[in-house]
């Protein structure tokens, strides 16, 4: 069934992608005309892995995107992409993560690991150290672990928001930065809708990565990210009213740390991208219209 639906998808964006382009690329009449383009990544540890798949199928539809907005890994993938990185190298580095590229072992009361190697990590990718030296503006989530709240990030360092995004509550220990108690962004933000809209998006597209089913878990981690994903799907999904597409690539089977199956979670994120590709595309042609009458 998946791939009688990719086959579809593949055949309608054979006959659609030039126009497109035309419409997304067009003049600067055009450009005005079109709608801002917001995408929204969220968190998930490897299965993150699959949003290169998402972009890439963007990229190869001629789909422009706007601002972005992530959440944990969602935030590394945005700001790779946002500064240029191609996603060729982005897979290459995926592909050969282990958990000791970005985090270290340092048991203590408030984390059992520190990411304060995701600083190296993100250097490996890109050489963008501050959200000024973006080429597509990006927003990254944070939770601020004292007052309850998400906190967005949109200038200054990139490393520090960074870090905090990817701050694991039980795993890693939580980051201070600019005054607050930080840890990851998927507490209050796990698809940061609102990180696109508040750059001015008109039109967001939101990727979720629904964790693993793991019959019996292997680890404390696997345990702590069981308890926060039966935890989320209990509590508030306004994210999910506030999108104007939810693409949600099929990565229930990969594990927190599938970092070797790269190429298969690309995969999963490029078909279910695919898939989605038509509904974006009428929006916008439909906006079109309307901003001409």
């Amino acid at each position: 069934m998946l791939d009688h639906k990719v086959s579809e998808a593949l055949e309608w964006l054979r006959l659609a992608k030039d126009k497109f382009r035309e419409f997304a690329y067009g003049d600067e009449a055009q450009r005005t005309a079109r709608p801002k383009i917001g995408l929204a990544l969220a968190g998930g540890f490897a299965r993150g892995i699959a949003h290169i798949g998402v972009l890439r199928a963007f990229r190869d539809a001629g789909i422009p995107i706007d601002c972005v907005a992530g959440t944990s890994v969602g935030a590394l993938i945005g700001a790779g992409f946002c500064s240029g990185v191609s996603l060729e190298k982005m897979q290459e580095i995926g592909q050969s993560t282990t958990f000791a590229d970005f985090g270290r072992w340092t048991p203590s009361w408030l984390g059992l690991a520190t990411n304060q190697r995701m600083e190296k990590y993100l250097a490996r990718m890109t050489p963008a150290t501050t959200f000024a030296e973006l080429k597509t503006p990006l927003a990254i989530s944070a939770t601020d672990i004292n007052a309850g709240v998400t906190i967005y990030y949109l200038n200054g360092s990139l490393a520090a928001p960074l870090r905090a995004s990817c701050a694991y509550p039980g795993l890693f220990v939580p980051i201070q930065y600019e005054g607050r108690t930080l840890v990851d962004g998927f507490l209050t933000a796990p698809v940061p809708v609102e990180g696109a809209l508040i750059q001015g998006a008109d039109f967001v597209i939101a990727v979720y990565l629904e964790a693993g089913g793991i019959d019996n878990p292997r680890t404390f981690v696997d345990i702590i990210s069981r308890s926060f994903n039966i935890i989320q799907k209990h509590t508030d999904v306004t994210w999910r009213q506030q999108a104007d597409v939810i693409i949600e690539p099929d990565v229930s089977s990969f594990a927190w740390d599938d970092f070797t199956k790269t190429p298969e979670l690309v995969a999963a994120g490029e078909a279910a991208a695919m898939n989605a590709i038509p509904e974006i595309v009428a929006f916008l042609r439909g906006r079109k219209k309307d901003s001409a009458a």
